[in-house]
C-alpha cells in the first residue's frame, strides 16, 4: 500500500472504529504525517483530542510517546541528557520522549516558554542537539501538540515563530446531537472501547513511499499564483499586523498536493488551496489592535480573503497532455 489514496482511506476506516466524526482531524493529519508537517490541534476539555492523537499513532504504525506538560517540566524532560552512572563512572545519555516517530505535547500552552521552545530544533531541523552533541530523530517524525482554548490561567500562549512551524491548526469541534447518540451507543455495548482496539494498517515505508508520490503531483502555474494571491492578501488586510510568511506559501504548495493525492489526483485544482486557507492560516495572522477593538477575527478575516481571492478556472489545473517525444509534460 503506497497510494496516498489508500493509505488514507485505511487510516480513515481503522480510525472510524473508534472515533466518531472527526473526519477532518484525520484527513488534516494525514496530510501533513505525508508532507512533513505537524498539527496544532485545539478543543475544549473531553473533545478527544489526545485520544484522537492516539488513534493516528495506533494506526498508522508509528512509534509514539506522550508528554503531559506543565509548568514544571523543563527542556530536558523533552529533549533528554547526559546522567552519570556510578556503576560504570560515566555519563550515559538518556534521550527523552521527543525521539519517536510521532511526539504527542499535551496541553502544550502549559508549558513555558523555555520548555517550548524546546521543541523548535525537532520540528524545523529534525533534530535535538543536547550538550553540544546533534542527534538526528527518527524518520518520519511529526509533532501533535494539543491547546485548551478555555482555561487560559497558568498558561503560556506560543510565540509567532513557534506558531508558524506548525504546518496546520485544527479544531476538535463538539459532537452533532447524532453523533452524542453514536458515542452513548457505543460505549454502552462497549464500555472500554479506546485506542488498544486499533490495529496499525500501514508501515513507516509506506508513507515514506507515499511522500514521493504526493512530491509529484502536478501544481499548475496558475494554481501557484492563486496561492500567492492568499498569501498577498493577508499582508494587504487592513486588519491584520503580521501577516503569513513564505513559510505558508510552501505549505500551501505541499499540503495541495497531498490533498489532491489521498482525494486520487495527480494534479492540484483550485478547491485544494481554498479547503487549506483556515487551517493553514488561522494561528499564522497576528490581528491589529483596531481589529480587536473593532470586534474582527481572524476567521472573519480569513473569510474575506476566501471570498475576495479569484481562483483560477479549474480547466487549467490539469497537466496538459504528455507529448511524443519522452512522453513529458509541456
Amino acid at each position: 500500500m503506497t497510494e496516498p489514496d489508500e493509505i488514507y482511506t485505511a487510516l480513515h476506516d481503522e480510525m472510524g472504529s473508534v472515533l466518531i466524526g472527526k473526519e477532518e482531524l484525520v484527513e488534516g493529519m494525514t496530510i501533513a504525517l505525508l508532507t512533513r508537517g505537524h498539527v496544532l490541534l485545539e478543543g475544549v476539555p473531553g473533545v478527544a483530542k489526545t485520544t484522537v492523537a492516539r488513534l493516528f499513532a495506533r494506526a498508522s504504525g508509528l512509534g509514539h510517546n506522550r508528554v503531559q506538560l506543565t509548568p514544571d517540566v523543563l527542556p530536558a524532560d523533552i529533549t533528554g541528557t547526559h546522567i552519570y552512572r556510578e556503576s560504570t563512572g560515566e555519563f550515559e545519555l538518556q534521550r527523552g520522549p521527543v525521539f519517536a516517530n510521532l511526539v504527542v505535547a499535551d496541553e502544550i500552552n502549559r508549558a513555558t516558554p523555555k520548555t517550548q521552545s524546546a521543541l523548535l530544533e525537532a520540528m524545523q531541523e529534525r533534530q535535538v542537539t543536547i550538550d553540544g552533541e546533534t542527534l538526528a530523530l527518527p524518520e518520519p517524525f511529526m509533532l501533535i501538540a494539543t491547546q485548551n482554548p478555555i482555561e487560559m490561567e497558568g498558561t503560556f500562549e506560543l510565540p509567532e515563530a513557534q506558531r508558524d512551524r506548525f504546518q496546520f491548526k485544527l479544531t476538535a469541534d463538539l459532537p452533532t446531537k447524532t453523533e452524542g447518540r453514536e458515542l452513548l451507543d457505543r460505549f454502552d455495548t462497549d464500555p472500554t472501547l479506546g485506542p488498544d482496539r486499533i490495529e496499525q494498517v500501514v508501515t513507516s515505508e509506506d508513507l515514506l513511499d507515499a511522500r514521493e508520490t504526493v512530491a509529484e503531483v502536478y501544481v499548475d502555474g496558475t494554481v501557484k499564483e492563486y496561492i500567492l494571491d492568499v498569501v498577498s492578501a493577508t499582508h494587504e488586510n487592513p486588519h491584520v499586523e503580521y501577516g503569513a510568511s513564505p513559510r505558508a506559501s510552501l505549505a500551501f504548495l505541499n499540503t495541495a498536493k497531498a490533498r489532491a493525492a489521498i482525494t486520487g489526483r495527480d494534479y492540484v485544482i483550485p478547491d485544494d488551496v481554498k479547503a487549506l486557507i483556515e487551517p493553514i492560516l488561522v494561528h499564522r495572522l497576528v490581528l491589529s489592535t483596531d481589529a480587536s477593538l473593532s470586534d474582527v477575527s481572524v476567521a472573519d478575516v480569513l473569510d474575506t480573503i476566501a471570498a475576495e481571492t479569484e481562483p483560477p478556472g479549474e480547466d487549467v489545473a490539469e497537466p496538459q497532455a504528455a507529448v511524443s517525444d519522452g512522453g513529458k509534460q509541456e
